[in-house]
C-alpha cells in the first residue's frame, strides 16, 4: 500500500468514526462505549486506580467498530464482551468463578482477534474479507483462519504479558501461574480459530450505501 493509499484509508476510517449512528442497535453501541468512559470515573472512586487503569486500558479498543464500520450485531457482541473482560478484572470474576477465565479468554480472543484482522484489511496488509468472497480462491477460507489465529496467539501472548507485569510491578493481588498463563493462550488460540472460520463467511462490515466505504 502506497502513503497515498494508506492516507486514504485513514481517512474512510475517520469519515466512519464521526458518521452518526443509525437505528437503535448503533445507538445502543454507541452507549456501550458512554458506559465504558463512565465505569472508568466509577471505578477509581469506588475500587481504585488500579481498576481504574484496566477499564481505562478496554477505551482504545472500543472506537474500533466505529473506525472500521463494522455493522451494528458484531460492534455490539465486541464491545459487550470488552467490557465484560474489563470488569470481570475488577470484580474478580476471574478467580471467584472457575471457569470463568476460560469462556472471557475463548470469547474476548476471538473478537479482538477479527477487528485486528479487519484493520489490518483495511491497511492492505492482508487481504479483505469481502474481496475473498467475491473472487472465491480457495485458499482464502484458510488464509483468514491462519492469519486470524496467528493474530489470537498475538493477543494471548500480550495479555499474558501485560497480567504479568501487573503481577511483578503493581500488584501481587493479580493471580499469575504457569498452568493458568498456557491455559489461556491455548483457549485463545481456539478462539481465534473458530473466530477467523466465521469472518470468511459472515459479512461484519457494513455496505459502502450505509456508511461503511
Amino acid at each position: 500500500m502506497t502513503g497515498t493509499e494508506t492516507l486514504s484509508a485513514w481517512r474512510r476510517m475517520v469519515g466512519r468514526f464521526l458518521r452518526p449512528p443509525r437505528g437503535p442497535a448503533e445507538f445502543s453501541a454507541d452507549a456501550l462505549r458512554v458506559l465504558a468512559g463512565i465505569g472508568v470515573v466509577v471505578a477509581a472512586v469506588f475500587f481504585g486506580p488500579t481498576d481504574a487503569g484496566v477499564l481505562a486500558f478496554v477505551l482504545p479498543g472500543l472506537l474500533l467498530p466505529r473506525l472500521l464500520g463494522v455493522r451494528a450485531g458484531f460492534d455490539l457482541v465486541y464491545s459487550a464482551v470488552l467490557l465484560v473482560a474489563g470488569w470481570s478484572n475488577v470484580l474478580d470474576l476471574y478467580t471467584s468463578v472457575a471457569w470463568w477465565d476460560v469462556v472471557v479468554h475463548l470469547t474476548c480472543t476471538a473478537v479482538i482477534a477479527v477487528m485486528l484482522y479487519l484493520l489490518l484489511a483495511e491497511l492492505g496488509i492482508v487481504p479483505h474479507p469481502a474481496e475473498a468472497r467475491s473472487t472465491g480462491a480457495r485458499s482464502a477460507p484458510a488464509t483468514a483462519v491462519v492469519l486470524t489465529a496467528a493474530l489470537g496467539l498475538a493477543v494471548s501472548a500480550l495479555w499474558e504479558m501485560v497480567e504479568w507485569f501487573g503481577h511483578a510491578f503493581i500488584s501481587s493481588e493479580i493471580f499469575v501461574e504457569y498452568d493458568d498463563t498456557i491455559g489461556d493462550m491455548a483457549i485463545g488460540g481456539l478462539g481465534a480459530v473458530m473466530a477467523g472460520a466465521v469472518l470468511q463467511r459472515v459479512r461484519l462490515l457494513r455496505r459502502a450505501e450505509d456508511g461503511g466505504g
